[in-house]
């Protein structure tokens, strides 16, 4: 293509991009109002597809002039990178039921989320339906550009047969604290019983630090986030606490440090696995297990206990021309009924204040589900701050080097992460 070509082709891509995002505050104003059809991303799980295909059809059937077209977020590397280029080709849906807490500063940045705040009555709605754990999903300007949906609040699921081979009390498990915890981690190993104690996975995503260090984090510091005040706050006792732990499980071999190919509590070479209320349906029928929160140094009691929650929320996407039916969606998908359809349909836990209150028929049908229910109420978001996926791998990156696989001191570590968050959070 000749240079004079590509830049005529530029200056129409950027044209659409400016038209297809909104352009000016007039016609971002005139979105805001506007009512009429609407497209939706929903998550690939299957049973939330199924959900969500049974919320669209039941809008649909009531407002015929505001049809919804749902289908499921396009195939990608992850659905953060698919959301993102989305938003740079000004092509995003109105709604994604998929938004990764993690990603939303950069969505934020990139101009590509509504202010809900903007709509009449919507933060007093978020607030109300979610209680104090909405504060979490509130960007550093106060707004929310992202609606706290489903958490699936991660905790230790153990396999009973596995454990009362190596001896251990498979009803009541010796898990509570971190001396207890690598006790019986040995006794797995040396018995033979299992050939990991726990596999979480070694490799370096941004994310994976999400289901090893960072729930027992939050539940040795109360509730603390990786970020607050700006400022990283994991280079301090707590968190040296929780490294060393997962340090001596792996230099220790009760956690390999390879990855392995396949589902490691599944196949039954790992005795346990950090996971979500998800694990009950695939595992419950192959595996006998049991659930008990994550340990903390001192062995905190169950109901004291904070985790990851592992949420996925739902944001409004600035490329929507209309965005009033958009909103009105987001209100009819996570209202009572509709976060009762998903529970039934998913078994993962709507954002919202007290869970088995108002859902007691499911609880007591589904008893199985009551220890995560009772966990929801007290977990951990990722920090909602600039540069959040930059500071999670840079912890990964530190992380790897020295628990896993013993390269550096785990302080010298810990401190460097630490100042290169705190950077990193400092800026725009």
């Amino acid at each position: 293509m000749r240079p004079k070509a590509v830049t005529a082709t530029l200056t129409m891509l950027a044209l659409g991009m400016t038209a297809a995002c909104g352009g000016g505050s007039g016609d971002a104003a005139e979105a805001q109002g506007s009512r009429g059809p609407i497209k939706v991303w929903l998550s690939n799980n299957p049973e939330e597809i199924s959900w969500g295909q049974a919320m669209v059809k039941a809008w649909n059937s009531e407002h015929p002039d505001e049809k919804v077209t749902a289908q499921e977020i396009p195939a990608g590397k992850t659905s953060e990178e698919v959301i993102g280029a989305a938003i740079t080709a000004g092509n995003a849906p109105c709604l994604v039921f998929n938004t990764s807490p993690a990603a939303v500063p950069q969505f934020q940045k990139q101009g590509g989320l509504v202010a809900l705040d903007a709509f009449d009555g919507a933060t007093d709605y978020i607030e109300e339906r979610s209680g104090d754990v909405a504060e979490q999903y509130q960007s550093p300007d106060g707004q929310y550009y992202q609606i706290p949906w489903k958490s699936n609040p991660v905790m230790i699921f153990y396999n009973k047969k596995l454990f009362a081979k190596a001896g251990l009390d498979p009803e009541n498990p010796p898990l509570g604290s971190h001396e207890e915890f690598l006790e019986t981690s040995r006794k797995l190993v040396d018995s033979g019983a299992a050939q990991a104690a726990i596999w979480p996975a070694p490799t370096s995503e941004f994310f994976q630090s999400w289901f090893d260090f960072y729930p027992l984090f939050a539940a040795e510091t109360g509730g603390q986030q990786l970020v607050e005040d700006g400022k990283a706050t994991f280079d301090s006792a707590e968190g040296q606490k929780v490294a060393d732990l997962w340090s001596t499980m792996y230099s220790e071999g009760l956690s390999p440090k390879e990855a392995y190919n396949g589902d490691s509590f599944a196949d039954q070479k790992a005795a346990m696995a950090i996971v979500g209320p998800w694990a009950i349906s695939v595992y419950g029928e192959s595996i006998e297990w049991g659930a008990v929160p994550v340990p903390t140094s001192a062995g905190t009691a169950p109901e004291e206990t904070y985790t990851f929650s592992d949420a996925k929320n739902i944001g409004l996407y600035s490329a929507c021309d209309n965005q009033k039916t958009a909103w009105d969606v987001l209100e009819f998908a996570t209202s009572e009924e509709q976060d009762g359809k998903l529970l039934e349909a998913t078994g993962q836990m709507p954002l919202r204040q007290d869970l088995q209150g108002t859902y007691p028929e499911y609880f007591e049908q589904n008893p199985e589900y009551e220890t995560f229910a009772d966990q929801a109420a007290r977990t951990v978001e990722v920090p909602n701050v600039p540069n959040s996926i930059a500071i999670w791998q840079a912890f990964r990156d530190q992380y790897s080097s020295s628990v896993i696989f013993g390269e550096t001191p785990v302080d010298e570590a810990l401190t460097k992460a630490a100042d290169e968050a705190t950077d990193l959070a400092g800026q725009s």
